[in-house]
């Protein structure tokens, strides 16, 4: 066995750029990095120093003579623009055919089914903020014990519900059924558990949320590495992304920092294969809220303790930091945006400062990473660990 450790961090939303087909997902001129390097509150002395603005297309006047990292400009080759496919795509699978959205709702049969099935009436059902819908439901909700079913632009089916009124283990009970129901051309990419808590005109979702996803359509890197004798551990919310499926260890987290702490106290641990983390606040807190200055003050933070976590590498590790899409808090839009995505990989056996250009899909982490353990994985992707390797 190759005995080297590869940390995967995904800042989730943080794109660099609208990419060439953006118009046809209503996603022109996003961009969120260069809407939070705006604000005040950003500041990422670490990501800059590894090469960040060194990346193509960024154009930020930052760059730096030596970045300490190989870098890339990531494109998403998968037909979307939320998180299944980012992350699917990142782990070796390609989604040319896109999940199904419901703009104008979920099918009356569908709700109705499902009304029964869980003994409670629906309300809503159509594209929505999250925090919105509880705003113009939650009374409602609060009065007569409905669920506040809602989607987005995203292939998701979203239950909102009152802690005080559905309890969090019955919420994960509905959405486990609207999952084991939303199959086929209702086969959605997540069911998500949104509990809220609070009174009239000042409710605010918890951290109890969760998600439902289908199982990947396809091989990815962890199968590989499991089948290979290999550790394969998530952080925060890979193992509901990818329903489970090969990963063997998993880490809950509370919020960005918690989840990075997690990370950090991993390097601690005697294992052999991949952590593979998702930090999701950039996207849930700032990015969904229009947030500028809120995801600049997070990414600020992040840089922070990535400071401590390059301290803490040994002799073998790698680590790879990248994104599954773009969610740009400056435009009017509250929903994903179709971007480019940074990739910066750097450890003790990585060549510095290697521009590694526009990669074409995502994917090519996944075969690098396979690349790194010495695995020919069937997944999908051109790797690139012998351009970077010492």
């Amino acid at each position: 066995m190759v005995d080297k450790r590869v940390f995967l961090i995904v800042l989730d939303s943080f794109g660099i750029g609208e990419m060439p087909d953006a118009d046809k997902f209503g996603d022109e001129g996003s961009n969120t990095l260069r809407a939070i390097y705006k604000s005040p509150k950003f500041s990422c002395s670490n990501l800059e120093k590894l090469g960040l603005f060194n990346i193509d297309g960024v154009n930020l006047d930052k760059s730096v003579k030596n970045p300490i990292a190989s870098f890339a400009k990531m494109a998403e080759a998968s037909n979307g623009k939320d998180t299944t496919t980012g992350h699917w795509e990142m782990a070796g699978i390609i989604s040319k055919t896109p999940m199904p959205t419901f703009p104008n709702g979920f099918p009356k049969e569908f709700i109705d089914e499902f009304s029964k099935k869980v003994g409670r009436e629906i309300y809503c059902n159509k594209p929505y903020s999250g925090t919105e819908v509880i705003k113009d439901y939650g009374k409602k909700h609060l009065e007569e014990g409905g669920l506040i079913v809602y989607t987005s632009a995203d292939s998701v089916f979203q239950i909102a519900a009152h802690e005080d009124i559905v309890p969090v283990e019955k919420l994960y009970e509905y959405c486990q059924i609207a999952r084991d129901m939303l199959k086929d051309d209702l086969g959605v990419g997540r069911v998500i558990a949104r509990p809220f808590v609070g009174e009239i005109g000042n409710f605010e979702r918890t951290r109890n949320r969760h998600d439902f996803s289908l199982k990947p359509q396809g091989p990815t890197i962890m199968d590989t590495l499991v089948e290979n004798d290999y550790d394969s551990i998530g952080v925060g919310k890979i193992y509901d992304i990818f329903a489970g499926k090969s990963v063997k260890e998993t880490h809950p987290m509370k919020d960005n920092k918690d989840g990075m702490d997690i990370t950090i106290k991993l390097m601690d641990k005697d294992f052999k294969g991949l952590c593979f983390v998702n930090l999701v606040d950039f996207d849930m807190i700032y990015g969904h809220r229009n947030d500028v200055d809120g995801y600049a003050n997070a990414m600020t933070e992040f840089d922070q303790q990535l400071g401590l976590m390059m301290e803490k590498l040994k002799d073998d590790d790698i680590v790879i930091i990248t994104a599954d899409h773009g969610c740009d808090p400056s435009t009017p839009s509250t929903d994903h945006s179709r971007e480019y995505v940074p990739m910066l990989v750097f450890g003790k056996d990585i060549k510095e400062g290697i521009n590694l250009g526009e990669r074409k899909t995502f994917a090519d982490i996944g075969k690098t990473i396979g690349q790194i353990f010495g695995l020919d994985s069937p997944i999908s992707g051109q790797g690139f660990y012998e351009e970077i390797k010492r």
